[in-house]
Formats: C-alpha cells, sequence, structure tokens
C-alpha cells in the first residue's frame, strides 16, 4: 500500500498498476493542491446556484458591468508554444489506450484525450488513463488487443497531445482528505502534470490542458491559480502549463474576455463546445418561457445564438491573440450504406466550411473516418498555421444575439429521439463507456445532458407540439414506454438484461420529471457507478 499524507485516504488501490502512478510523491501533490485550492472549488459552486435563483426569477445572462475595462482595454496573451501554432484538425475521445494510439496516429494535428464527457468515470478507467499517458510519455505505449491479437504502434510524427481534466463540478470519490471527496479536475491535472512535465519538455512539447465546463472569469481564476501553484511546486516555469477553455456553459459566453484576461500566461485559445453549450442554454434559461428550443436536430450552428457565440468567440479570441476553436463533428463513417455515408461526410463538410471561412483556426472530429475532410477544407482555407489575422472587427454581438432562440418544430419524433438517445447513452456510461456510437453519431455526456434537459423544459411549460398536443407528464410516460419496448425487441432478452438499462430508464424519467432542473445528470449517475 501506497503510504498517503496524513489526513488522505485511497478508498480502492484494487486497480493493477495504480502504484505506477499514486505515488507517494505524487499523492503529496495531490494533497497540496487539493487543501489550497479545494474549498474555493465548492464555494464557486455554491455561486453557481445562487446564479441560477437570478435567472429563474427572470434575470437574464449578460456582459458584467465591474469588468467592462478589461473587454474595452488593449492586451494579449502570453506567445504560444510551436508545436500548438497549428491546430486546424483536432481530434478528441478517451483515454483507453487504444484509442490514444489510434488518435495519436489519425493524422489530425492534436488530440484531446478526454477524462470528462467522453469517459465513464470508473476508478479503473480514471487509472488506466493516467498510465496509458504515463506510458505514452516513457515510449511504452504499445498495445495488443487481447480479443484478436491486433498489435497497436505509435506512428511517427504523431498529433500534439492535450489533455481534458474533468469539470470544476465533479469530486474523485476514490481518495477522500479529511473524509471529504477530493476534485476530480485537480486530481486528473495533478497525476498527469506531476509524473509527465519532464519528459514532454525533453521531447520538445508540453503539459497542454482542455479546461470544460466553466461559467465565469472567477471559475478561471481559480484555474490559473491552481497552474502557478503547481508550477511552482514542481519547480518549472510560471506559463508552462497551457490550457483551452471550452466555452460551453451560456454564463462563460458573456466573459469570454475575462476568461482570457485571467489565464493570459497560460491560455492559447477558446472552443465552441457546442453539445455542452446547448445543454446550458436549456439549464440556464429552463424557467423562462421565452426560451423553449425546438427539436435538438434544429438547434444548428450557423442561425442564432449558436451562430452569435461562434462569431463573438472568433473575434474574441484573435484580438487577444489566441485560437478560435470550431466545434465537434460527431458523425461518423456509416457502414453498410454508401448514401447514409455520403450524406454524413456532406454534412461533416457544410459545416467545417462554414467555421473555416467565418475565421475558426481549427475544428473537432471524433472519428478518425473525419480526419481527411475537416483537413481538406481548413487546408484550402489557411494561408499559414492559423487565421489569427482574421479579426471579424465588423462584427457585432449583443446580448440578444447571444440568447436569440433558434426556430423550428416541437416533434412527438423530438421527444423519440431524446429518449431513446438519452436512455442508451445512460446505460452505456453506467457500463464504464463514455464515448457511444448511437444512430450514426459519437455521443458523449452533453447528449443525455440535452435530451433530458429539453424533456424537463417542455414538461414544465406543457409545451405545445407542432400537432397541437401538449407536452406532459402522461404523454413523456407514454412514448418513454413505446421506446423502450422497441429497444428491449430490438436488443433481445440475454443483451437487455444483462445490461443497466433499467437503472438507466430510473435515472432518465426521474431527472426528466423532477421539480427541478438538476445541475448535472451525471453526478447522481457517478453514485451509481461508485456504488455498484
Amino acid at each position: 500500500m501506497t503510504k498517503a499524507p496524513e489526513g488522505m485516504k485511497i478508498l480502492d488501490e484494487g486497480v493493477p498498476g495504480i502504484e505506477k502512478v499514486l505515488t507517494e510523491e505524487c499523492l503529496e501533490f495531490i494533497f497540496d493542491l487539493e487543501t489550497n485550492f479545494g474549498e474555493k472549488r465548492k464555494e464557486l459552486l455554491k455561486t453557481r446556484l445562487e446564479k441560477q435563483k437570478e435567472y429563474d426569477n427572470g434575470t437574464l445572462p449578460d456582459f458584467p458591468s465591474e469588468t467592462e475595462e478589461i473587454r474595452n482595454s488593449n492586451w494579449k496573451v502570453a506567445p504560444i508554444p510551436k508545436d500548438l501554432q497549428d491546430r486546424r484538425v483536432e481530434i478528441t475521445g478517451p483515454v483507453d489506450r487504444k484509442m490514444v494510439i489510434n488518435a495519436l496516429n489519425s493524422g489530425a494535428k492534436t488530440f484531446m484525450t478526454d477524462f470528462e464527457d467522453s469517459m465513464s468515470p470508473t476508478w479503473a478507467n480514471v487509472i488506466n488513463g493516467q498510465i496509458n499517458l504515463y506510458d505514452l510519455w516513457n515510449d511504452e505505449i504499445d498495445f495488443v488487443d487481447p480479443n484478436n491479437g491486433k498489435e497497436y504502434k505509435l506512428n511517427e510524427n504523431p498529433a500534439v497531445l492535450i489533455v481534458r481534466p474533468r469539470g470544476w463540478h465533479l469530486e474523485e470519490a476514490h481518495i477522500e482528505i479529511n473524509g471529504k471527496r477530493i476534485s476530480a479536475g485537480i486530481f486528473d491535472f495533478a497525476v498527469y502534470l506531476f509524473h509527465n512535465h519532464e519528459k514532454l519538455k525533453n521531447k520538445g512539447t508540453g503539459p497542454y490542458f482542455y479546461l470544460p465546463k466553466m461559467e465565469t472569469y472567477l471559475e478561471a481564476r481559480l484555474w490559473n491559480e491552481v497552474f502557478v501553484h503547481a508550477q511552482e511546486k514542481l519547480g518549472i516555469p510560471n506559463g508552462t502549463c497551457k490550457a483551452t477553455i471550452l466555452i460551453e456553459t451560456l454564463p462563460a459566453a458573456f466573459q469570454m474576455d475575462e476568461i482570457l484576461y485571467e489565464l493570459k500566461d497560460h491560455i492559447v485559445g477558446l472552443n465552441c463546445g457546442r453539445w455542452d453549450y446547448i445543454f446550458s442554454y436549456i439549464k440556464r434559461l429552463a424557467l423562462n418561457p421565452d426560451y423553449i428550443l425546438p427539436d435538438r436536430s434544429q438547434v444548428v450552428m450557423g442561425e442564432a445564438f449558436l451562430s452569435a457565440y461562434s462569431l463573438l468567440l472568433i473575434k474574441t479570441c484573435h484580438k487577444r491573440g489566441a485560437f478560435a476553436m470550431g466545434g465537434m463533428a460527431a458523425q461518423i463513417p456509416v457502414k453498410n450504406s454508401d448514401e447514409e455515408n455520403n450524406k454524413a461526410f456532406e454534412k461533416v463538410k457544410n459545416d467545417k466550411e462554414r467555421e473555416a471561412n467565418n475565421g475558426h483556426d481549427g475544428t473537432w472530429v471524433a472519428h478518425p473516418g473525419l480526419v481527411p475532410i475537416a483537413m481538406e477544407v481548413f487546408d484550402k482555407k489557411l494561408i499559414g498555421d492559423n487565421q489569427l489575422s482574421v479579426s471579424l472587427d465588423n462584427v457585432t454581438v449583443t446580448q440578444e444575439d447571444l440568447l436569440k432562440v433558434h426556430k423550428g418544430q416541437r416533434t412527438e419524433e423530438g421527444m423519440r429521439e431524446c429518449i431513446k438517445v438519452g436512455v442508451q447513452y445512460i446505460e452505456a456510461w453506467l457500463a464504464g463507456r463514455g464515448a457511444v456510437p448511437l444512430y450514426n453519431l459519437m455521443e458523449d455526456a452533453a447528449t443525455a445532458e440535452i435530451s433530458r434537459a429539453q424533456i424537463w423544459q417542455w414538461l414544465k411549460h406543457a409545451t405545445p407540439l407542432d400537432d397541437g398536443r401538449v407536452v406532459n407528464e402522461e404523454l413523456f410516460k407514454k412514448i418513454l414506454s413505446s421506446e423502450i419496448d422497441k429497444l428491449k425487441e430490438v436488443l433481445g432478452d440475454d443483451i437487455w438484461n444483462k445490461g443497466k438499462y433499467e437503472k438507466a430508464i430510473e435515472i432518465f424519467e426521474k431527472m426528466s420529471i423532477s421539480p427541478v432542473c438538476e445541475e448535472f445528470l451525471t453526478l447522481p449517475a457517478y453514485e451509481e457507478i461508485v456504488s455498484s
């Protein structure tokens, strides 16, 4: 058993190889960061809830008055490392070993390996993810698939690695300090940085991070404080850690300048985290009847609040010398149907052309098969490594623009889509899989969040469908039952009984009809993982 600092307890040391990453020195580093910053994290989460009360009473998100000077003054972020200058195509995916190798070999410029929305945070997944990254930087990442004997090796010139730790709202249940769970984000960040910073330097790269789910510049300030303290503790220069921030919450869209400013020594860009952004829009405005969205399929990037936020992100980033990253193409290649595959690829192409033409410096894909098409689009548009020269000074984005509701239909089919995707994703997540192919899309936790939040809002406001029926609990339960019956028939009794479908249905239904729109479904779902 690894010796932990006094007051720290590891509740499960049964994961093979855990001693490789949870060394005594690493635990001391985690302990130091958590004891210095853990309580501040909790206070900021309380602030989120207080702010939500204001939104529930009709206050709308807006640009903060107290930071007007930051928005109006001239300043730039610190210089950006050479290997992050060209990010025209980024691939994302969980931290499992085969995915890490395939993504690094995909031909993308960077790979965001994910401890967050595309990873189910079982303790085994968390630890094995850290082991995989440890082995990567020790040149020991080779892998043989036990199912088919296929060998996986790293190619020359792999993608640049960026790590996404979990968000501020998540805790790691398997490590406690004085009987309290620690921050999951601090844990993910600390373990990776502690073990790999020297090897990263020796290989000509650095500790690069994608930071998710922030709502305010104060939450960005906390991450900056963590970075500064961690670098000092490890004896590495300030500014070594570099971060790209996902703008995937509605309040954060009004504070992009401020977020860049708080992290200006460490930040290299912002990213349009579009799926979580839709979820946040619904959640933060859930009680306001003026902001009810149509079916998810009709909430598209080129229109209304999504278009406004994307353009503002480009304008803000380029003004400050930071990169503006586009959003996720969730499509995946469609087997056994050339027609459907061509449709999927055409959607990706159109989406990426919109981003490139607007001025984004790069974009996200979820599958190696989409790297070539995204690369082709950005290769045609980019003259150099990026589009920092695109200013968008002629673009003005107002509060009204950032809140503009998408037009479209609200249909029974839209409800069915929410239910079948939401239930199946939660089931997979409970079973330990965070990136799930469903209906020709690669879905992550944001999918389930959108699904349950949209149904919750439609129920709350007795929203009329286009056929005249009103969304109420009776209709929801009727459609839920119908979709469950169909899913049972498709899967068969054996798969159904071996899976976690009943629990997934229970969670989805409970959160859809809850008296309040809960902050995150992954919080109660995590308790199911911990207790199983």
